[in-house]
């Protein structure tokens, strides 16, 4: 029997040999298609390469796509397990050609690999085409064989592919397997063709026409192929199986569910093996891509598979935990395909035994709810939709959970009831908004955020995303489209703009339109309401409109250098906390590309040796280059966790926690453990380096530390370098030497700049060429020593007084120096006048003539100045008409 992995391989191989080249699957989240919830068929990655908008460097193509279907209109959930093929997980084999070959190539591919490559019977394939293809049905028939009642012709456009309501079309060509007349079904376009007789294996997309507003439709210059082969079901065929869950590599994860929970894998809850095989697979996939559980978007959409697959586990039996277990199977039979699941499987095991850890504290009493409820009504009745309502929003069951839940009681929900409950508890939520700003505004966002609900963040993983405009604001008001020069802020539904949020600033670059000319800087990127992305834009050229289909690229280097300062102030604040105390809080911070700022609650200055301290610590961790894992789980558990909040930030039930640092034995991070929703690296090692450039009083208990990481740290450490260098330079020494020679050089200095105040002073005294005005004269016996003086520095003045009072015994001495126009007065009283004059009272006398008031000091010396350096000589005068 073959295995899927031969059957797989055997595709690929056929067309590689057939010259297409083998491309490796596209990640589950689509990057050009802002209408995907989820990469839903092979033909996703290559949607730009057939319109056009992109050129690769192969015209033919062979994949194994990974596809997901459980959310928007593309949505199995509800059927998967209890049908043969439904499932929300699946693997798409194709082959693609570019403007090279075309149908008659196609079918021939198609026919050669079926019944020699893979050896089915001829007799057991039948073919469909779309009625107004005769083309098609003649190369089958010269191709196969086939008679005209083994090609059935379609007319609906169940055979006619669009991707969308213009663009690239054309008709399809199906290829069926017949399991024979002993299963109820009939042949497609019958009234019976929804049994299981006839299986649709293949789809041949013949892209040849391109439609245009008002349906009329042209051959495309070069047409193109697109097919799609579900593994599971030509597995299933190639097998001899009739249900896809019997192949081998679905069979395998059902019976590592069976061993585990000692359920028969074929018995009566044969089903509830089956959903757990599918969910495993779309849950491990989905988080091996990037998507983590949460309330949103496509989390939630995960949250809801991960549940059902759960409480599938729960009604087996399993008393602990169960979904985790079964990733080593998976791993064993996808992960050589597929080996993004053998890198991710620690964080896959760990979220999914996190969450059905906290999903079983709450299902049993959920589930006794939905019991005793269910058991107050008669067989076939309608659950009450505020009971769904309750049991989602007071247990986090999704409501699809308790319509499954039911199923076996035959019994639904009443959806409307539920909407009713669901939008009065979202007016409860809006009349307790307290918003802020203008009112009319806060009320458009309301509405836009009942109307498109959250943006979708793909920020985590990506820098460049396409998305579609689902609001432009102008002026405060709605409006349809914006020009070239207008400024505006504009919504999609998913971006990789991460808004301002946790003291982490807004992402910049480039917004696009997919078709046209149209483009737009995005000049920053906020948050409203917590769910609402607003990017503020100025439109360059073209226009905007509502509904256009937009590519966003960030400002990938300007991400980086954020995401470094982001990162390193995880450490900065554990740091600072095990070297300063448990005392430390964070009271603030920004992080932009520049630096970090990081504000905290310390009583006294940190000191020199202690920042030095503290940056060797972010330092050595930033060495260490160990992971920086994220998790998602309930506020509650992550502070219980020891998890640290940010300050003034706003958190909801769930919250991302953030781990990074230096690991134990168990390989689990003991560094940082904080609560943050911003972007990080990988491993603390992408950080680079870590520099503090200053720390400083921000007020009464609070301290602030500005640093730098990543290229900012280097690039202010070479400046610094080159500064250091270009001081050596002047001093004509190795830069090693700098701080000896500038020690030498200032103690120089401040030997002559003693040895010039000594002379100074001995020039004053001696009444040299720097003295001017009045000298010695006697008044009524007393010797008045006044000298008005130029160029001498202020501080001068109290050392040359007390010259002269030494010099000339029994004297009252004033002194002016005149220093860029204004004047600085000393006057001095030997001993033996102090009883007759004070000196403070006669330097305010002269202080006066000077245009300045009071003075101070003692009566033997005192000190003044004024504003009019001109005026000099008129305060000597003053005090000689005192004394």
């Amino acid at each position: 029997m073959a295995s899927v992995k031969d059957i797989r391989r055997t595709f690929l191989d056929y067309f590689r040999a057939q010259g297409h080249a083998e491309i490796a699957s596209s990640p589950l989240l689509p990057d050009n298609d802002p209408t995907l919830m989820f990469v839903n068929s092979g033909m996703v990655q290559f949607k730009n390469v057939f319109t056009g908008a992109e050129t690769r460097p192969y015209s033919r193509a062979t994949t194994a796509q990974k596809c997901v279907r459980a959310g928007g209109k593309h949505n199995d959930l509800d059927n998967v397990g209890y049908t043969a093929r439904h499932h929300t997980f699946f693997e798409m084999l194709g082959n693609f050609s570019f403007g090279d070959y075309f149908k008659d190539d196609a079918i021939n591919f198609a026919w050669e690999l079926v019944t020699k490559d893979y050896g089915l019977p001829k007799d057991k394939l039948l073919v469909t085409v779309h009625s107004s293809d005769e083309d098609a049905a003649d190369i089958w028939k010269k191709v196969a064989g086939l008679s005209d009642e083994k090609i059935i012709r379609i007319p609906t456009s169940d055979n006619f592919w669009m991707m969308g309501d213009t663009g690239p079309c054309g008709p399809c060509s199906e290829i069926f397997f017949d399991h024979g007349p002993d299963v109820p079904g009939g042949p497609p376009g019958s009234p019976d063709e929804d049994g299981d007789r006839f299986i649709e294996i293949w789809n041949l997309v013949f892209m040849q026409f391109e439609q245009f507003e008002g349906g009329e439709r042209v051959n495309l210059p070069k047409p193109s192929i697109d097919t799609g082969m579900g593994l599971e079901r030509i597995a299933a065929i190639l097998q001899g199986k009739h249900n896809n869950y019997d192949i081998d590599l679905l069979r395998a994860i059902i019976e590592a569910s069976a061993n585990l929970t000692s359920i028969d894998p074929d018995g009566k809850q044969a089903a509830s093996h089956r959903v757990i095989a599918d969910h495993l697979r779309s849950a491990a996939f989905l988080m091996a891509d990037g998507v983590m559980p949460s309330n949103e978007g496509r989390g939630y959409v995960l949250r809801r598979i991960m549940r059902r697959g759960m409480r599938h586990a729960h009604l087996l039996g399993a008393a602990e935990p169960l979904l985790h277990r079964l990733v080593p199977e998976l791993i064993t039979q996808m992960g050589d395909a597929y080996p993004e699941l053998k890198t991710a499987q620690a964080m896959i095991t760990t979220t999914l035994e996190q969450e059905e850890t906290r999903f079983k504290r709450t299902l049993d009493r959920g589930l006794a709810l939905l019991d005793e409820e269910a058991a107050k009504l008669p067989d076939g009745e309608t659950l009450a939709g505020d009971v769904a309502f309750k049991l989602y929003d007071t247990y986090g069951f999704p409501v699809d959970l308790t319509a499954d839940a039911l199923r076996n009681k035959g019994m639904q929900v009443d959806m409307d009831g539920f909407n009713t409950a669901m939008d009065a508890a979202k007016d409860k939520a809006r009349a307790g908004w307290a918003g802020s700003g203008d009112a009319g505004t806060e009320k458009l966002y309301f509405a836009l955020e009942e109307r498109l609900g959250t943006t979708e963040f793909l920020g985590y993983d990506k820098h460049a995303a396409e998305g579609e405009i689902t609001a432009i604001i102008k002026d405060g008001e709605e409006v349809e489209s914006v020009g070239a020069d207008d400024h505006a802020i504009i919504l999609v539904n998913q971006t990789p703009f991460y808004a301002e949020s946790g003291g982490q600033v807004g992402d910049i670059g480039v917004m696009t339109a997919i078709s046209g000319e149209a483009q737009a800087t995005v000049t920053d990127c906020t948050k409203k309401l917590g769910a609402l992305w607003l990017h503020h834009v100025h439109v360059a050229q073209g226009a905007l409109n509502k509904g256009d289909g937009v590519h966003l690229q960030i400002d990938s280097q300007r991400r980086g250098a954020i995401t470094a300062n982001h990162s390193a102030t995880h450490l900065l604040h554990e740091a600072l906390r095990r070297h300063l105390g448990d005392h430390v809080a964070q009271k603030g911070s920004l992080q932009d590309n520049v630096r970090t700022r990081f504000d905290i609650a310390q009583p006294v200055a940190v000191t020199p040796e202690q920042l030095r301290a503290v940056e060797y610590d972010v330092n050595e961790q930033i060495r260490a280059n160990t992971a920086v894992r994220t998790q998602i789980m309930p506020i509650e558990e992550a502070k219980e966790s020891g998890a640290r909040a940010l300050f003034g930030e706003k958190y909801g039930d769930e919250v991302r926690v953030v781990s990074m640092g230096t690991q134990d034995v168990d390989g689990k991070p003991v560094y940082s453990v904080e609560l943050c929703g911003g972007t990080h690296v990988r491993s603390t090692g992408e950080i680079g380096l870590f520099y503090i450039l200053s720390e400083s009083a921000v007020s009464a208990g609070i301290r602030r530390v500005e640093a730098v990481a990543g290229p900012a740290a280097l690039s202010y450490l070479s400046e610094q370098d080159e500064r250091l260098r270009a001081v050596a330079g002047c001093l004509n020494v190795p830069a090693e030497e700098v701080e000896t020679r500038v020690t030498s050089m200032l103690d120089a200095q401040k030997k002559m700049e003693k040895e010039l105040a000594e002379l100074r002073r001995k020039l004053a005294a001696s009444g040299g060429a720097s003295a001017s005005g009045t000298d010695v004269k006697d008044i009524n016996g007393v010797k008045f020593v006044a000298r008005v003086l130029d160029g001498i520095p202020a501080g001068e003045l109290k050392p040359l007084a007390d010259d002269l009072k030494a010099r000339e015994g029994s004297a009252v001495i004033a002194l002016v120096a005149v220093n860029d126009g204004k004047a600085s007065l000393v006057v001095g009283v030997t001993d033996d006048l102090i009883d007759r004059y004070n000196a403070v009272e006669l330097v305010k006398t002269g202080a006066q003539a000077l245009g300045g008031k009071g003075g101070g000091g003692r009566p033997d010396m005192a000190q003044a100045g004024g504003p009019n350096g001109e005026a000099a000589n008129d305060a000597v005068a003053q005090i000689e008409k005192a004394i």
